[in-house]
């Protein structure tokens, strides 16, 4: 009777190497549908935007968004980073003391990987906005944070997490709405966000095989959705490989099975 077992998971394996050749098979990172709505040149020109992609830890940058930055980058836009808190707490490793700077220096050195220049990567250390699934950002602090950073690099495009944060962490909805705060009080202004789409668990831990779906959701959405796709998923690992500290087992086991390693699906706030 074990065939019975074998038929599906040799069906598994095999949409799965087909789903990951789909990724592997374009030479360059690319967008479904591919469409102007993800990205388009300001007022018809052609020149690049300058993006910032607001995180609330270190690592969020390549466990989450590898994908949006590869695809940014190879069209020329300018990536910008913005990291709300210095250490990252989890359920499993807790928030070591003593941690900041290397988490910080690890931030710079995946950045480089990604080809984002230390200059153009901000860390903050601020003592209201301090990591931890119990501590409570304020959104309008982080909205004035925000806007003294599009201010310095003359942003005109921002990238963050949903309302749910990907993870469900609080740091990440709360920078979710700190974003949403500074967009409400700037509507005259000429900015444009970008949210991360949460997904559900199955899609989650899907890895390449949630290519599929998300291009059948965002080639048929009558909303601003676009999915953009990393053809080179070894990026993600060398990214997440430069926080050293965070590189353990079960983060490993994540970058490999995480549909956020090769897919984001972003929906415009």
């Amino acid at each position: 009777m074990a065939w019975i077992w074998m038929v599906p998971a040799a069906g598994a394996v095999l949409l799965w190497a087909v789903s990951l050749g789909r990724i592997l098979s374009s030479p360059a990172p690319y967008c479904l549908p591919p469409s102007p709505r993800f990205m388009p040149p300001l007022r018809g020109d052609k020149r690049s935007r300058n993006v910032l992609l607001v995180l609330a830890h270190p690592d969020d940058e390549s466990m989450f968004f590898t994908p949006t930055i590869l695809f940014l980058k190879s069209k020329g836009h300018n990536i910008h980073i913005l990291c709300m808190s210095l250490v990252a707490t989890t359920i499993f490793t807790g928030n070591a003391d003593g941690l900041g700077n290397i988490r910080k220096e690890e931030l710079y050195k995946a950045c480089a990987t990604l080809k984002i220049p230390a200059e153009q990567v901000e860390v903050l250390d601020h003592q209201k906005l301090q990591d931890g699934f119990q501590e409570k950002w304020n959104h309008g602090l982080l909205a004035e944070l925000t806007m003294e950073q599009i201010q310095l690099w003359d942003i005109d495009t921002i990238v963050t997490f949903d309302s749910c944060g990907v993870s469900d962490h609080p740091n990440h909805r709360d920078v979710h709405h700190g974003i949403r705060k500074l967009l409400h009080e700037n509507q005259q202004g000429n900015i444009e966000a970008w949210e991360l789409v949460s997904l559900n668990m199955f899609r989650k831990y899907s890895g390449p095989v949630d290519i599929w779906l998300s291009s059948l959701i965002s080639s048929s959405s009558k909303q601003p959705v676009c999915c953009v796709v990393n053809c080179s998923p070894s990026r993600t690992f060398e990214a997440m490989a430069a926080h050293r500290s965070q590189w353990v087992w079960f983060r490993r086991l994540f970058v490999r099975f995480s549909s956020y390693t090769y897919i984001n699906m972003l929906q415009k706030i």
